[in-house]
């Protein structure tokens, strides 16, 4: 039997992914916008990162920033449901032209085998989905705490033909048999790893425990990589592609470099768009 809060998520899911995109974004500007005036810890990260990362900026950019942050994260969860019912030909009528879009198209039609690497910036599910229109696609997938939320966001993000890899031995054989036949494997390389998968880096200048995972395979397969991100346009226009050239040390044997490049590329996209990152996550601590 469904509790009633899980079917109040799953018809607010429902009615998410009915509505106009920009009327959809507009109740998520307005949690966001709700997060940002309630005391609470994802505010609290999140003005506490900022003013960490930009030391070089006044109170009242770090301020503002942190309150465009938190809505733009508001717009990332409720457009969640709609992006997933979209379909691929309404996904595809969303992009509009991005920055250095030749990286990306040389990239994805490549068939060589690609990692594209998405932080928590922007629209990642859009680029998620849409990336799966350019050829076989495996996405590296941590299923949420709330278990019964698992099978419906699978079936939702597969929608557009991509391939989940849980984050364990069975998903990392089912990217490196994507690498080795020429697909594309959707990574958000920003997530916290576990200990022992991952080495402090810094990060805006703050040590911050990084995976070593994209790295090693990247090295290993001779895989191209992209460092990519879907900027989230205003008023339900769409999105565009953001890219930066991958850093030649990424793929050095020595780990530290390797971690430090990955960051560094990380932080070029960022920088683009700081207002769209989600700095609430706790990124930091715990090396």
């Amino acid at each position: 039997m469904t509790r009633p809060d899980h079917a109040l998520i799953f018809f607010s899911f429902a009615l998410l992914s009915r509505l106009p995109l920009r009327v959809n974004h507009a109740i998520g500007a307005a949690l966001g916008w709700l997060v940002w005036v309630v005391p609470n810890r994802l505010k609290q990260n999140t003005l506490e990162n900022i003013a960490r990362c930009f030391v070089d900026k006044d109170p009242s950019w770090q301020k503002s920033t942190a309150r465009a942050s938190l809505i733009e994260t508001g717009k990332a969860l409720t457009e969640a449901p709609w992006l997933w019912r979209a379909g691929p030909k309404r996904i595809q009528a969303l992009r509009q032209v991005g920055e250095n879009e030749h990286l990306l198209e040389e990239a994805l039609r490549s068939k060589t085998g690609v990692f594209l690497v998405s932080p928590h910036l922007g629209s990642w599910e859009f680029a998620g989905l849409q990336a799966a229109s350019f050829g076989p696609m495996t996405s590296m997938y941590r299923p949420p705490r709330a278990h019964w939320l698992d099978e419906p966001i699978r079936r939702a993000r597969s929608a557009t033909g991509a391939k989940l890899a849980p984050a364990d031995r069975s998903g990392l054989r089912m990217i490196r048999d994507a690498l080795q036949t020429g697909g594309i494997v959707g990574l958000l390389p920003d997530q916290k790893p576990k200990r022992g998968q991952g080495i402090p880096a810094l990060f805006f200048g703050q040590p911050a425990l990084t995976m070593t995972l994209l790295p090693k395979l990247a090295r290993q397969h001779s895989a191209r990589v992209l460092f990519a991100f879907a900027e989230r346009l205003p008023k339900g226009q769409g999105y565009r592609y953001r890219c930066v050239p991958t850093p030649k040390d990424l793929f050095n044997p020595d780990v530290g470099l390797a971690t430090q490049a990955l960051n560094q590329a990380i932080e070029q996209l960022v920088r683009q768009c700081p207002n769209q990152y989600v700095w609430s996550y706790e990124r930091f601590g715990d090396l």
